[in-house]
């Protein structure tokens, strides 16, 4: 519990772990794509990481529900837009969207998150953050190309690409939309809400798919893939992305989401025995610089707070 606690405490020790998390959804989601339902998935992934939060929120809930109910416009936002709306049109477009384009895409994030909360009025963005997700970027991209950057011009954005877009825009949001989370109100017991919430969303868009003729497969190997994405890629990956948003910020957070892309070539290397090249190096390696001077910037940040934020603080 120490060592726990020590993390938790620093939270720039955690940021890398939600990306690490998710990459190995990643890598799970390309599996599993065509014999796995999308939406499906998605609510899969929501019922057990809600199952295995609820015994620690019921506490709360019975001393909190007033502020849940008075929160239910962020609440519903949050599940909305992070729970529903990005994995569900993640899984969708890895359907029929090639890997390269996905990874590109999705490794925009840490571009959007800046720009809405700048628009949102919820933090300033520092040069140095922004020149970190730059360089990021572009070692993302290196890696993409294959370390030809010529050749990301004959990239293909069509099929499931577009969803990416759409599924990072959501994500987005749900990352600037966090620091509106009420300050009385416990973080776990939030979160479980947004899931609840996001689980409401998805449940005609799930009804449909069945409906249509989807199957859930029921194979011990999906199975064991849902419960790592519900336990590890929603629950506790979740958990830390909240905690690093409330203390860092979003800008500084949202630069790590360009480590999914290291983490997913190298559990690819380990997994799957893709090869590692000299392009991998030179990207990882422009990736870790401008992430960590991303990182570097966060106590120069300069979030604008909220009023529940100020309250906060002078509690």
């Amino acid at each position: 519990m120490r060592f726990l606690r020590f993390l938790w405490d620093r939270p720039l020790l955690l940021l890398p772990l939600p990306p690490l998390f998710w990459a190995g959804n990643l890598v799970l989601g390309r599996a599993l794509a065509g014999s796995f339902p999308p939406v499906s998935l998605a609510v899969g992934r929501w019922i057990v990481a809600l199952v295995c939060l609820l015994p620690f929120v019921l506490g709360a809930l019975r001393t909190q529900w007033p502020a849940l109910l008075r929160a239910r416009g962020i609440v519903l936002a949050c599940g909305a837009f992070g729970i529903a709306g990005y994995n569900a049109l993640g899984y969708l477009a890895l359907q029929s969207a090639p890997a390269a384009s996905v990874a590109f895409l999705n490794s925009t994030l840490p571009l959007m998150v800046p720009l809405a909360a700048f628009v949102l009025g919820v933090e300033k963005v520092s040069g140095r953050t922004l020149a970190g997700i730059a360089i990021s970027f572009v070692g993302v991209a290196w890696i993409v190309a294959r370390g030809d950057l010529s050749t990301l011009s004959q990239l293909s954005f069509q099929g499931g690409e577009p969803l990416v877009l759409i599924a990072v825009a959501n994500y987005a949001l749900y990352s600037v939309l966090l620091r509106r989370r009420p300050a009385d109100l416990d973080p776990l017991l939030f979160l479980a809400a947004t899931m609840a919430a996001g689980l409401l969303v998805l449940l005609p868009f799930w009804i449909w798919e069945l409906a249509a003729g989807a199957t859930i497969p029921t194979a011990p190997g999906p199975l064991a893939a849902v419960l790592y994405i519900g336990i590890f890629a929603s629950l506790i990956a979740f958990i830390i992305w909240n905690r690093c948003v409330a203390s860092l910020g979003p800008s500084v957070t949202g630069a790590s989401f360009h480590l999914v892309a290291l983490f997913t070539a190298v559990l690819a290397f380990v997994l799957l025995g893709e090869p590692v090249r000299l392009f991998h190096l030179v990207g990882a390696a422009l990736i870790l610089g401008g992430f960590g001077l991303a990182a570097l910037s966060g106590r120069a940040s300069a979030p604008v707070r909220s009023e529940a934020d100020a309250s906060n603080r002078s509690a």
